[in-house]
């Protein structure tokens, strides 16, 4: 039964700690646009990355050496 006084005062500290911590969060705009990062990361703006000069069948030339140059043994 001893266990209970220190037990009640330490929820009731968690408690309100975690309630300061909940307003600070809503003080400070962490809630304010919930749906962003959600859409963000659906929107495909991203441009492809090929390398300027290259067209289609050069890459693939140059992926085994026989546009860089090398002779094959």
């Amino acid at each position: 039964m001893s266990v209970l006084i220190w037990l009640i005062p330490v929820a009731i500290a968690m408690g309100g700690l975690g309630l300061l911590a909940f307003m600070w969060s809503l003080k400070s705009g962490q809630f304010e646009d919930l749906d962003g990062a959600a859409e963000r990361i659906l929107m495909d703006d991203d441009k492809p990355i090929v390398p300027k000069g290259y067209a289609e069948g050069e890459a693939e030339d140059d992926a085994d050496g026989a546009a860089s140059g090398e002779k094959s043994r």
